[in-house]
């Protein structure tokens, strides 16, 4: 059974040196603290900082050593390298900007050099303890270049990364410098998780437009393998914090503090010192409604629990000190002999205190102005055994869209927060019992175990499809069996597509006339007398002809309406009818209209709709209004809608590719055929010759085909044609053959 090995920037515990001496520490955060919930620690390694420095040699040495027996690696890093990595690009970079607070964004080369070192070094580490069945799951937004850095040193791994942060918009994360490397560094996983859907669809957005990727339904095709992307809410360990109201140390807790704050209702405030989590919002919404509502002055008390975070970053000072102000403000006109309206402590509570608080808090006031998941509010619910209490939750955090039953806020509003804290200090018991019991059923069902657990089943799942392309995957060894097949065949047929086959895709249709090379390279294969080659095309026949009519090959056109002898005349296929282009013209044309950078091509049969030079996010919606508006036309006229490589093309039903490559395969049953395209449109020539004894067909690509084989790019096309045009023998590599040549 392989190993897991979990990568973050924090290992589950935190070493310090006193006097000499390892101290241990639980390591404070959502990712420490759900995935110290699982079994990957004891079980598996955990790679990560100890959470200080460690310079001498020796200490390092001997902590590696104690860490080691306990399954985790430790990465040692430098005050400078921690200052330029952590609190620098990680904080003062990625943290603002995927936050939406892009005021607060520094884009600085220092800290991305660093950020990059870093992640080398954490890459570096784990070459020490790697083993080839390993899994790899690397988490979180400090560590975005690792899944490349480790897919260039175990092409086979299986890697997944979980982003535990929100991705933004396209336009947010555009203006990131480097925004190019983090997306290829994060796609070097097999599998991408996100808590939601909507930080998901925003990677996608960023990885088709920016990296000019494809993905249908979340899986993007690289090379050789597929990345798939998907939402995976992070869980909690339910039971830990349900059980927890029962033991001892938390029952002293809760007298204890009952006994602090009276009879007052209680509204809870627990978060990290963090711009993004709108606690100063919140606060003063607080004293609106002290305000408002003036008849709860004396009877309730918003308790505010703030962990210290990220001190060497100057925006949380700032807020910490404006925090400070409006606490002590809002006391200072409020307070009574008896009552303070906010009790304030700053630091990180022990976890059977932080139980208490939760068991008692009448409401808890969830308030992020943009927060990727918020265990929180999952803990808070989870604690309320008796089913009493009522969350009130920010819609901008992740945990939004599993807790419905929430009553759900605009952080930014505080007339929304004031009318939500009068609701569910007024709510029914029964109502808050009816909410909560949904919710903890959510919990229980789906908590950080199961997170964990469909995680690694989907990761697993990705890696068969990758295997079952690699196994399809055209190599040497192929190539030897392609040859030898071409040698000892009297007669062969080659069947080529043209755009994306024999010549790379361009932005202007019109630009892609055959270079020297590839002249010289088909008038070679086809001047030899036993081999027939084809040029099997969606191309208009004029163009074709323009390019190719001098050569001895034969010509398809336009998918099977126009076809041609070699040194023959172009023939049309029968019944074609073109009334309807008119019509489908002038639907297409107010798309052209709707979109920049699109156009149609008129050919003599057909229509082409081209996108791809229009903005990605807009072609993607126009694509789905353009087929669903052709497909009322389309069935009341015989006609045939094909969706090739940034192009949508409407023709006569019963004329395709397959059916034009039929007819030359017949002619050479027991032959050598040899068929290659790129796109939709070849899969009916795939399909119409692929069953032939002595064929071989390829795919273009990695998409899903029924091709024999999938091939990288064009270039490897033309690699192997010009093998097959020395009559001898075989090329021992063929993506070392030289194409100038």
């Amino acid at each position: 059974m392989p190993r897991l090995i979990t990568i973050s920037n924090r290992l589950p515990i935190s070493v310090k040196l006193v006097d000499d001496n390892f101290v241990y520490t639980t390591s404070v955060g959502g990712l420490a603290t759900g995935l110290s919930s699982t079994d990957t620690v004891k079980e598996n390694y955990w790679v990560g900082w100890p959470g200080s420095t460690i310079e001498a040699p020796k200490d390092q040495a001997e902590l590696k050593q104690k860490l080691n027996a306990d399954n985790m690696q430790p990465v040692f890093l430098t005050d400078h390298e921690y200052d330029n990595f952590y609190e620098g690009f990680s904080n003062k970079t990625i943290w603002p900007l995927f936050h939406y607070f892009t005021q607060y964004t520094t884009y600085k080369k220092s800290y991305w050099e660093y950020y990059r070192k870093v992640n080398q070094l954490f890459c570096d580490e784990i070459k020490k303890i790697a083993q080839p069945d390993d899994v790899f799951w690397v988490h979180d937004y400090q560590l975005m270049l690792l899944p490349g850095m480790l897919r260039e040193i175990f092409p086979d791994a299986t890697i997944g990364f979980f982003l535990h942060i929100p991705f933004p918009s396209y336009e947010i994360f555009r203006t990131l410098p480097w925004r190019k490397e983090v997306l290829q560094g994060i796609l070097g996983s097999d599998l991408v998780g996100f808590h939601t859907f909507d930080y998901m669809r925003h990677f996608l957005s960023a990885a088709t437009r920016i990296l000019d990727l494809n993905h249908h339904l979340g899986r993007i095709n690289m090379a050789n393998r597929v990345v798939e992307v998907d939402s995976f809410p992070m869980g909690i360990d339910y039971d830990k914090f349900a059980n927890a109201v029962y033991e001892k140390e938390t029952i002293k807790e809760i007298i204890e503090l009952r006994q602090q704050l009276g009879k007052d209702k209680i509204i809870l405030s627990v978060d990290r010192l963090d711009y993004s989590k709108g606690i100063l919002e919140r606060i003063i919404a607080f004293e609106r409604f002290l305000g408002k509502y003036p008849e709860y002055q004396g009877q309730v008390t918003l308790l505010v629990i703030l962990v210290p975070s990220r001190a060497g970053v100057d925006q949380y000072q700032n807020l910490k000190e404006q925090i400070d102000e409006a606490v002590g403000r809002i006391n200072g006109k409020y307070n009574t002999l008896r009552w303070s309206p906010i009790h304030y402590f700053y630091r990180a509570l022990p976890f059977h205190t932080l139980a208490a608080i939760y068991y008692m808090s009448d409401v808890a006031l969830i308030t992020p102005l943009r927060d990727g998941m918020n265990l929180i509010a999952k803990e808070y619910i989870a604690s309320k055994t008796d089913q009493t209490g009522v969350l009130i939750l920010s819609e901008m955090a992740g945990a939004a869209k599993e807790l419905t039953e929430a009553i759900h806020v605009n952080p930014s509003d505080w007339h929304d927060i004031v009318r939500a804290i009068h609701t569910a200090l007024t709510m029914p018991q029964q109502e808050q019992i009816k909410r909560n019991a949904a919710m903890q059923q959510t919990l229980k069902r789906y908590n950080v175990k199961r997170w964990s657990q469909v995680f690694m089943d989907r990761l697993r799942e990705v890696r068969l499809a990758t295997e079952k392309i690699k196994q399809k995957q055209f190599n040497d060894e192929i190539l030897a069996r392609l040859t030898k097949s071409y040698n000892e065949s009297d007669k062969r047929l080659f069947l080529l597509d043209y755009d994306g086959t024999l010549v790379d895709f361009q932005d202007d249709p019109q630009k892609v006339s055959p270079d020297e090379y590839l002249y010289n390279l088909l008038k070679k294969l086809s001047d030899h007398p036993e081999n027939s080659v084809v040029v099997i095309s969606g191309r208009d026949k004029n163009s074709l002809e323009r390019w190719l009519g001098k050569l001895n090959i034969g010509i398809i056109a336009e998918h099977g309406v126009w076809s041609k002898e070699p040194s023959g005349e172009w023939t049309r296929a029968d019944m074609i009818d073109q009334e309807w282009k008119q019509e489908l013209k002038g639907v297409m044309e107010t798309f052209v209209d709707r979109t920049p950078g699109t156009f149609i091509e008129v050919k003599d049969y057909s229509l082409v709709w081209h996108y791809r030079k229009a903005d990605q996010g807009l072609a993607e919606i126009r694509v789905h209004e353009l087929l669903e508006t052709l497909s009322q036309y389309t069935s009341r006229m015989r006609l045939q809608i094909l969706e090739g490589n940034k192009v949508i093309e409407v023709k006569n039903a019963g004329i395709n590719k397959g059916h034009a490559a039929e007819g030359w395969a017949q002619r050479n049953p027991e032959g050598f055929i040899l068929a290659i395209g790129d796109d939709y449109t070849d899969e009916d020539t795939f399909k119409a010759v692929g069953s032939y004894t002595n064929a071989f067909t390829i795919k273009v690509g990695h998409n899903q085909t029924a091709a024999h084989y999938n091939i990288d790019s064009n270039r490897d096309v033309l690699r192997i044609l010009h093998v097959l045009s020395e009559q001898q023998g075989i090329a021992s590599d063929y993506k070392k053959v030289d194409m100038t040549a």
